[in-house]
């Protein structure tokens, strides 16, 4: 389908050149035409007058020696075009001279060339039929025109032919930037031939992909390090919270506590995501049962609704991981009713607030940032999270808004065989 659609593509590169081929055959044909036409005119015009030159010099010596005018001979005035005498009155001089004029308005397709010059006083006058001439010359143009269509036939599609290649060096090119822009970044165009601009464009993208890989791959490292690094000191943290006289400040500073250990729980469980550690350990789960359970142990307040519910094939712990962080982020940066519905192996969580910003629904959720500010304060890590144990257990999530309002989280596992 995408080959025919680029087939018939008038806008792609390969109709271009093509275009630009026929465009260059046709103002060549156009040219070598014209000059070939005026070249072939004007020496049938030369032709032409030398022919009428030496038949009425030879009428001439025929007259003087027969003394009667031969056929073809003009000696009267009135048989003569005007233009012809016209022009031989301008080139008389001491030494005489002749005159030529082509007559192409003759009646049908039969020009004449002629010829005159002054005899003893008069003029005089031959005409020599060109009709000849004039369908070789016809003929000749009508050739030209075929072989130009003929040769315009063959070359544009051959054109197109050789453009495909380079054309389709470009299609691999954009699809390898548009597989890195939508995130894989181990994609590449394996440029390895020809030293032409495509190449050059491929090595770039290639180099473009390398440099965005080390660059991710460094901000892991970095999440990572941070995460283990903050990790002995939490601890302490924890346990000094611990220790703590039961009060007011007390409470507050293990309520930071708690936030900040569930913050690099997070950061460490992305580092793992990242770097591609988690493994899903699959079975057939009854997904209505798993989903009433993961939602008793929020602790929220959420409407479960199934319909035809039936089992996955799904790994139970991450499976209860992204539905609460579904609800958790529902409830955090939404409004209430939040509704939780299981149909076949479909889990979509809804709730009432302003919908997800416009960010996330075009690029997805991204870490640290958590779009508008009407959809609250928080860390923008849940949503990841769901993301990346989704892909480890072969699940899809979809964003979207709600046509009432609120947001939609759409979860389709596997169904369990």
């Amino acid at each position: 389908m995408d080959t025919l659609r680029d087939l018939v593509n008038w806008r792609s590169l390969r109709w271009r050149i093509a275009l630009l081929v026929a465009v260059a055959c046709c103002a060549i044909a156009l040219t070598v035409g014209v000059l070939v036409h005026r070249s072939t005119l004007d020496r049938s015009m030369n032709d032409g007058e030398s022919k009428a030159v030496t038949q009425l010099s030879r009428a001439l010596q025929d007259y003087e020696r027969d003394g009667v005018a031969p056929d073809g001979l003009r000696m009267s005035s009135g048989a003569m075009p005007d233009e012809l005498l016209r022009r031989l009155r301008d080139r008389q001089g001491p030494s005489g001279g002749y005159a030529t004029w082509y007559d192409g308005d003759g009646p049908g397709d039969h020009p004449s060339m002629w010829a005159a010059q002054t005899y003893r006083g008069s003029p005089v006058a031959v005409q020599v039929d060109m009709t000849t001439d004039l369908l070789t010359r016809r003929a000749l143009d009508r050739h030209m025109w075929k072989y130009s269509l003929l040769a315009l036939a063959v070359v544009v599609p051959l054109s197109a032919l050789a453009a495909e290649l380079p054309n389709r060096r470009l299609r691999h090119v954009a699809r390898t930037a548009r597989r890195i822009a939508a995130g894989d970044l181990a994609a590449r165009t394996a440029a390895d031939r020809g030293g032409d601009e495509i190449t050059e464009i491929s090595a770039t993208v290639d180099s473009m992909a390398d440099s965005l890989l080390g660059r991710l791959r460094s901000e892991q490292r970095f999440t990572a390090d941070v995460a283990h690094e903050l990790r002995t000191p939490l601890m302490g943290l924890v346990t000094a919270s611990g220790l703590l006289p039961e009060g007011e400040a007390t409470d507050l500073v293990r309520d930071r506590v708690r936030v900040l250990r569930t913050l690099v729980e997070d950061l460490l469980e992305i580092s793992r995501l990242d770097a591609g550690a988690e493994r899903a350990e699959l079975r057939p789960v009854p997904l209505a049962e798993a989903i009433g359970e993961s939602l008793a142990r929020t602790g929220l307040v959420t409407q479960l609704t199934t319909t035809g519910a039936l089992s996955a094939e799904t790994d139970p712990r991450r499976l209860d991981r992204i539905v609460a962080n579904l609800v958790v982020n529902a409830h955090r940066h939404g409004r209430g009713p939040v509704e939780v519905e299981v149909a076949g192996t479909c889990v979509t969580v809804r709730d009432h607030g302003p919908g997800f910003p416009r960010e996330l629904l075009a690029e997805g959720p991204q870490r640290f940032r958590t779009g508008a500010s009407e959809r609250g304060r928080g860390h923008g890590l849940g949503l990841t999270i769901a993301l990346g144990q989704a892909q480890v257990i072969g699940a899809s999530l979809a964003f979207a808004d709600a046509p009432g309002g609120g947001a939609v989280v759409t979860l389709r596992l596997p169904k369990a065989g």
